[in-house]
């Protein structure tokens, strides 16, 4: 889905200012903060990019777990494995 938008030119006697603006669904839409800083990037003459210097997280990527706590980070470590006896009818014969 598109935005239509109209390129505005203000002329001074000294320079000139061009204006694109930004409808306000799809700054709410990608969380753009008020003075936050983006880059201009000229893919060709038909595609102008918005690059964000610094965007926000996504709410969909995995987000890493926290590091555990010194305490909690040796629990199980005296604990042995379990053993498979062969003798014990549960234990299983490798597949082939």
């Amino acid at each position: 889905m598109g935005f239509p938008t109209k390129v505005q030119l203000i002329k001074r006697k000294a320079s000139e200012q061009w204006y694109i603006n930004f409808p306000s669904a799809l700054a709410r839409a990608m969380e753009f903060a008020r003075g936050e800083t983006v880059e201009w990037i000229v893919e060709d003459k038909a595609l102008l990019a918005l690059r964000r210097l610094e965007p926000p997280p996504s709410a969909l990527k995995k987000k890493t777990p926290p590091a555990s706590s010194p305490s909690s980070s040796t629990s199980g470590t005296n604990a042995s494995p379990p053993s498979i006896s062969a003798a014990s009818p549960t234990a299983r014969k490798p597949s082939r």
